[in-house]
């Protein structure tokens, strides 16, 4: 509990929790993603009431156990903004977090003063049990730092900075007029707090490669690359083309093709009419004639 009346930071030692959540991810594109998760846990933390208060009652410790559902929006940074030039393996990524989501929580405080089991006087401990609900609204952000361990696992560290928007939330009671004053130490009305978790992805999917790791630019490099130092194994009119008719010779049935002359896909002349006259020399190409009269019919006039 960070930022609060009764906090896990107290006298220069920090009262750790735990915290643990599992979330069902989808990647929008490779820069950006969604999860629906699932969070619960536990902090504990310390306060001094000022003054006499604090004196009588000496120091509190206080605990909440807390479950949050939340929508989470995820911005791979390191695609964002990784450099064109950037051919290096695709291994570690840089991601931030921000979203929102619904908690339920219950909290205990307990001092040597108001805030303990007494029937002589009369004294309850300061405890607090908070439904899931429409009014218990949060918000999160944070970052990430993803390694690719193989094709079906990630490995993440991340760390999340939680705003409740609650005052209630570090078990000081409820508002700043309660008894005791707890909810009075500080100014503020929303108490936050920060997780740490070290976590493991599993990828689902029939892609190669996830779509959290892959980078369009590096791939195009990756493609061109390749194509610059791949062996020519295809090697078009070894032989050339000796008439100059578009036909390679390693094909070319016609080898000697006069210049300017059509030719189908062998190399060959083309001769229309089929008189014998290539249609380069036939001077009716329709009509069959003899080579004679250059291709035309002899009643030609």
């Amino acid at each position: 509990m960070h930022s609060a009346d009764v906090t896990s930071f107290y006298d220069g030692k920090v009262d750790f929790g735990y915290n643990a959540y599992a979330s069902l991810d989808k990647q929008i594109s490779h820069t950006f993603g969604l999860s629906l998760m699932f969070q619960m846990g536990k902090t504990n933390q310390k306060a001094l009431l000022p003054g006499a208060a604090g004196v009588a009652a000496g120091v509190a410790t206080a605990y909440t156990k807390y479950q949050q559902v939340s929508i989470l929006g995820d911005i791979n940074l390191s695609n964002l903004l990784r450099r064109v030039d950037n051919n290096s393996p695709y291994r570690w990524a840089l991601h931030g977090y921000g979203g929102v989501g619904l908690q339920g929580y219950d909290t205990l405080l307990l001092d040597n003063d108001m805030s303990r089991y007494s029937t002589s006087p009369k004294r309850i401990p300061t405890q607090i049990e908070q439904k899931i609900g429409l009014d218990t609204f949060f918000y999160q952000v944070g970052t990430g730092l993803k390694f690719n361990a193989s094709k079906m696992f990630d490995i993440e560290a991340r760390a999340m900075y939680i705003i409740s928007g609650d005052d209630s939330f570090d078990g000081g009671g409820f508002g700043k007029n309660g008894v005791p004053k707890y909810n009075a130490i500080s100014s503020g009305f929303s108490d936050n707090m920060l997780t740490i978790n070290l976590g493991l992805s599993f990828k689902l999917g029939k892609q190669d490669t996830h779509l959290t790791w892959f980078d369009p630019m590096q791939d195009i490099n990756n493609r061109i690359e390749v194509l610059a130092n791949s062996e020519n194994n295809l090697v078009v009119c070894e032989k050339g083309d000796v008439d100059n008719d578009g036909v390679c010779d390693d094909w070319d049935r016609q080898l000697d093709t006069p210049a300017g002359a059509r030719v189908d896909g062998a190399g060959v002349a083309l001769d229309i009419d089929l008189d014998g006259v290539i249609d380069l020399y036939d001077k009716c190409v329709t009509v069959p004639g003899p080579v004679e009269n250059n291709g035309c019919p002899t009643n030609s006039k």
